[in-house]
């Protein structure tokens, strides 16, 4: 219950004493902190009574509780021992350095990765789809990796015949869904340039049926890590090449590294083949080998060793090079598992016989397995933070080899064996996505590329009716606004002491970098910092120092409906996140916060801020 003050009149009212029922709030001892205050509940006082001819003290000591009433107002004692104010102390003041960067990632940072499986499920067939091609657009420039599990598992047959492989399903869905595909194919082949096509609706879900069946197969060879062959035709590399180059999306094509010869020695004789159709085509790829070589002893009993697989990587740029066209093709390189022990040990070989071969080491970072079952598993910042310590063990060991050696995380999702249903494929997998985009960005990664553009499983960007899940708006809002160049944030809670980098034990974490010079909406010299608010209740963030009194463009993304984490569905800044059309994005309109004006962060919310026509020295050239 609120304590009642008295006021002067009913003070002078009295005539022989003066009873003085008063209980400061906590914020009257915000300084002192005395430590009953933060554990105890303050004990009722007893009346205490002043004789008259002290009335003048009485006074004295009214004016000056009145004046700590006029700056503030009576709260709750904290709960849990707490200080008053610690619950509530949500202001944070950000600083960014504007002088110079940190580093200058590639211009495809964020870039995309398909898997071999759509070859099996059919999805291959529909990469010529207008809406699936405006999707890739919306996220170009980026690289286009095709590989995954089944990499090790592909063998070229160069051959177009237009016979499609009769898989499961009944006679009446076969004939027709054949008869369509071939057709299609035919109406694309007249087509000169980009081949794009509108597939019927009855079509599309004569596919969703095949692929429906066909991904359980697959998932059972996953979990069993037991796996079959894959025919890529020349057929299936043309639609392949004509969905990245409609996209401007840059292929980057895995081989096969588990063919082997008797000898254990690598075996070119599918990859000569391949590389000479491509060739051929001049289609312009760049090349990798084989998909975590530390666990082909799990997968087919047979282990390749650094010093084999550094020999393997050397004669495929042997094998680049006697091809005319392919001369100066670049390779990328060892895509290495998840950096444990074994990992480590390959990687470490391999960068000390074959680190000059490559022109970027690749690795893969998986968060976790599908045993998790809630949402606000993707928040926990002990999660999140496990990419930083992987980071710094690769890096590590690349630059004791080969310093300055690019580095790629070249096979990133939320989780392995597919994904969560309705969970990797939610809003919740956003915070996951958003801090391995920052946090990578910031410990010199040079690409991220996010495993799966379009694909079976929960872990894609865009679902099987060619709908955007909420990881898609994530990626197109930072494409849209987040340029090259990073920048160094100093961020400070008040009332607490500066910790630059780390604020609110980490559950808000802020990054910036300059505005994307392709963003012809802002001027250059202009800010882009990402906020990811992981906590239960509103932050405010005051820009300071540079920042401060600037007018900001806010870009807040939000979960639409009312599935909270578990939304599939974005909204920016208010506004539902939907296709116009299957040419037409949707407009990002911004939100202006007027110059000085606080940012509030909602809970469990992510944020884009472009600072506008603060003519930063990093940003302008």
């Amino acid at each position: 219950m609120r304590p009642r003050y008295r006021t002067a009149i009913e003070l002078l009212g009295s005539r022989d004493c003066l009873v003085l029922d008063f209980f400061p709030p906590l914020s009257f001892f915000a300084h002192t902190d005395p430590p009953a205050l933060q554990t105890k509940k303050m004990p009722k006082s007893s009346p205490r009574v002043f004789p008259w001819p002290s009335l003048w003290l009485a006074s004295l000591l009214i004016l000056m509780v009145q004046s700590v009433l006029s700056s503030s107002t009576y709260q709750r004692p904290a709960v849990a021992g707490k200080r008053q104010g610690f619950l509530e102390r949500t202001l944070v003041l950000l600083d960014v350095n504007t002088r110079s960067s940190i580093r200058v990632l590639n211009e495809n940072f964020l870039s995309l990765q398909l898997d071999p499986s759509i070859i099996r499920d059919g999805w291959l067939d529909f990469l010529s789809s207008k809406r699936l091609v405006t999707l890739a657009r919306g996220l170009s420039p980026a690289f286009l990796r095709f590989g995954g599990k089944r990499t090790d598992f592909l063998q070229f047959n160069n051959q177009k015949n237009l016979a499609k492989f009769r898989g499961p399903g009944p006679d009446y869905y076969l004939k027709n869904y054949e008869d369509d595909i071939v057709r299609s194919d035919i109406a694309l082949d007249k087509q000169k340039g980009c081949k794009l096509a509108s597939h019927p609706d009855i079509m599309l879900e004569l596919q969703r049926e095949k692929a429906a069946t066909t991904q359980l197969v697959l998932l059972k060879e996953q979990l069993s890590n037991i796996y079959s062959n894959i025919t890529i035709t020349a057929r299936s590399l043309d639609k392949l090449y004509n969905f990245a180059d409609c996209a401007g999306l840059h292929l980057i094509l895995g081989l096969n590294a588990l063919h082997r010869n008797p000898d254990n020695s690598w075996n070119t004789s599918s990859t000569l083949s391949l590389l000479k159709y491509s060739a051929g085509k001049k289609y312009n790829i760049s090349w990798e080998l084989g998909n975590e070589p530390n666990a082909y002893r799990s997968m087919v009993g047979r282990a390749v060793n650094s010093t084999q697989l550094a020999q393997d990587y050397t004669k495929l740029r042997t094998l680049l090079q006697s091809v005319r066209f392919y001369h100066r093709a670049h390779l990328f390189g060892p895509n290495a598992g998840r950096p444990r022990k074994n990992a480590i040990l390959l990687l470490d070989g391999f960068m000390k016989n074959a680190g000059s071969v490559v022109d970027a080491v690749t690795w893969q970072h998986y968060y976790m397995d599908g045993r998790i079952n809630k949402a606000e598993d993707f928040l926990k910042t002990r999660l999140l933070d496990t990419l930083a310590e992987q980071i710094s063990k690769v890096t590590k060991v690349v630059n004791t080899h080969t310093p300055g050696k690019k580095v790629w995380l070249g096979g990133l999702g939320p989780a392995w064996a597919s994904g969560i249903s309705n969970l990797s494929d939610t809003y919740a997998a956003g915070f996951l996505w958003m801090n391995t985009l920052g946090m990578a960005a910031l410990n010199g990664i040079d690409v991220v590329l996010r495993h799966s553009f379009f694909d079976y499983g929960y872990t894609h960007l865009v679902d099987q009716n060619f709908n955007p899940l909420p990881d898609y708006w994530f990626s197109l809002v930072f494409r849209r606004l987040v340029g090259p160049k990073v920048l160094a944030v100093r961020v400070a809670g008040l009332q607490r002491k500066p910790q630059p980098g780390r604020v609110i034990r980490d559950k808000l974490r802020i990054y910036a970098h300059c505005t994307s010079y392709q963003n012809h909406n802002y001027v250059r010299g202009s800010i882009t910092i990402y906020i990811i608010n992981l906590h239960r209740s509103r932050k405010k963030i005051k820009l300071a120092g540079t920042l401060r009194n600037k007018t900001v463009h806010q870009y807040l993304l939000q979960p639409y409906g009312n599935d909270g984490l578990r939304a599939k569905h974005v909204q920016l800044n208010g506004e539902k996140l939907v296709m116009m059309n299957n040419e037409t994005f949707p407009e990002l309109k911004p939100k202006t916060l007027r110059a000085g004006r606080t940012i509030a962060m909602p809970p469990m919310t992510i944020g884009f801020y472009v600072i506008k026509n603060i003519n930063a020295y990093a940003c302008r050239r």
